[in-house]
């Protein structure tokens, strides 16, 4: 007989002091890298997009335009900026934006997702401690450049009355009458940082990126407590992401065709670089069968599809709220139907890329059910994230707006619905797409050969023991 050796379970050599501090170096350095990356990212695309609306040529020169390109960071991030001004003792100025470049958002969100997520490309199990070593330093010292990106959007903007060589219009009296009669020689308008609230929604945006991150991602490993729900969270997760995205890929192909065939390259292009995900989100949610609420009223309107601004001004001339879906937009122009065929076919191969993900063994009905909780909360996310409210007026003792000088933009999605629709198409989508994905091979599926011949005990080979 073989000599049979047993060798004893050892516990793991502890870490060394010096090890240790290796290892809080490495997190660090990798965390500093994530949100270096995310801002400078971040801020090359709002530059880029500001240039391309013509924020270049503001008043201030180059300090107003980085205050700018500083407050669509802050913006992107979650952060809150208040808009604020003044017009002299007895008018006022009555000015605020609610809203998100998305396509900023986007592009901070990928690349400090992807890069949180590089450190554990090759570990087999991440430990609970091992992703708090990440995160923690992620998100603190993320914060502390919200704030100091924070400190820099600031700016004060003059609001020009007309001079003494211009037309007698609308324009030029009212200078007179603020000159003349209300001491507001220096009317102006300017934003600031409200640091509380962009901080805690700050903290919220990033916390929001990593789990995000470590939901879609098929490749890095799962505290070994959440393993278990692998197959059914990451599928979906995933598959709603790559939606997502596809969205923001066919919008950014029409862009280009528009502005290669259509003219209007530069204000094609910062809607491109600002607001991509806005169109293209709002885009899926009316495609299937979800609704908003805005009006538009005003000199200044939305960066956006010149159709959505008409419908927007179509209720009383902007006065009273319109409602935006997909009759409406087909009333307008009759392509908007398209968003519907777009629409199902992008749900429906989200669904199959979904279940060809998943184990064999799933039952349609569960991949619906999958798919129905993770389309639902998909546009839980996005949804309230299309919101955009901008109110600037002047007001003269109290009269009200002075129309010549005020502008409305208010678009509000009705969120509930639209969540109970993505529902609705998950649960369809998601069972259609499993039975599509049958006829597919699976990872880790095992083929049972089709003949394997008994062995006779001549020819089993004894085991050999060390």
């Amino acid at each position: 007989m073989g000599r049979v050796s047993t060798r004893l379970p050892t516990s793991p050599r502890p870490s060394a002091p010096g090890d240790l501090g290796e290892h809080l170096a490495r997190d660090l350095a990798a965390a500093l890298g994530t949100v270096v990356a995310g801002f400078l990212a971040m801020g090359v695309t709002a530059v880029l997009g500001l240039w391309a609306a013509g924020a270049a040529d503001l008043p201030g020169g180059a300090g107003a335009f980085g205050s700018v390109a500083a407050a669509v960071v802050v913006m992107a991030a979650g952060g809150q900026v208040g808009l604020s001004g003044q017009a002299g003792s007895l008018a006022g100025t009555q000015a605020e934006l609610t809203a998100m470049p998305l396509t900023v958002t986007l592009v901070g969100a990928l690349v400090a997702g992807f890069l949180f997520l590089r450190p554990l490309r090759h570990h087999a199990v991440a430990r609970g401690r091992r992703l708090l070593a990440l995160a923690v330093p992620t998100v603190v010292l993320w914060l502390a450049a919200l704030a100091g990106v924070s400190a820099l959007a600031r700016h004060d903007f003059p609001i020009s009355l007309g001079g003494a060589d211009q037309e007698a219009t609308t324009t030029g009296d009212l200078a007179d009458l603020f000159k003349g009669l209300l001491d507001a020689t220096n009317p102006s308008v300017g934003f600031r940082t409200d640091v509380g609230p962009t901080l805690f929604y700050g903290l919220l945006w990033i916390l929001g990126v990593l789990v995000i991150a470590l939901l879609v991602s098929r490749r890095t490993p799962l505290p070994p407590r959440l393993v278990r729900h692998h197959q059914a969270v990451r599928p979906a997760a995933s598959a709603m992401l790559l939606l997502l995205l596809a969205y923001v890929v066919l919008g950014l192909v029409i862009g280009l065709v528009v502005a290669a065939t259509k003219g209007h390259v530069p204000q094609t292009f910062a809607v491109l670089l600002l607001g991509l995900p806005n169109v293209s989100w709002l885009a899926l949610g009316i495609g299937i069968g979800g609704s908003w609420q805005g009006r538009a009223e005003g000199p200044f309107g939305l960066p956006m599809p010149q159709i959505l601004d008409e419908v927007l001004r179509g209720g009383n001339g902007g006065k009273d709220l319109s409602t935006v879906d997909l009759s409406t937009l087909a009333s307008y122009d009759a392509r908007a139907w398209w968003l519907l065929p777009v629409a199902a076919v992008l749900v429906l191969a989200a669904a199959f890329v979904m279940a060809a993900r998943s184990p064999a063994r799933i039952p349609p009905w569960r991949h619906a059910l999958h798919l129905g909780i993770g389309f639902a909360l998909a546009m839980l996310v996005v949804t309230p994230l299309t919101l955009v409210e901008a109110h600037f007026g002047l007001s003269v003792i109290g009269i009200g707006d002075l129309d010549a000088l005020g502008a409305t933009v208010v678009l509000r999605p009705n969120i509930w619905a639209t969540v109970g629709l993505a529902l609705l198409w998950g649960l369809v989508a998601g069972f259609l797409g499993g039975l599509l994905a049958r006829p597919v091979h699976r990872r880790g599926e095992v083929e049972t050969p089709k003949t394997t011949p008994p062995a006779t005990p001549d020819e089993t080979t004894p085991p050999t023991t060390s």
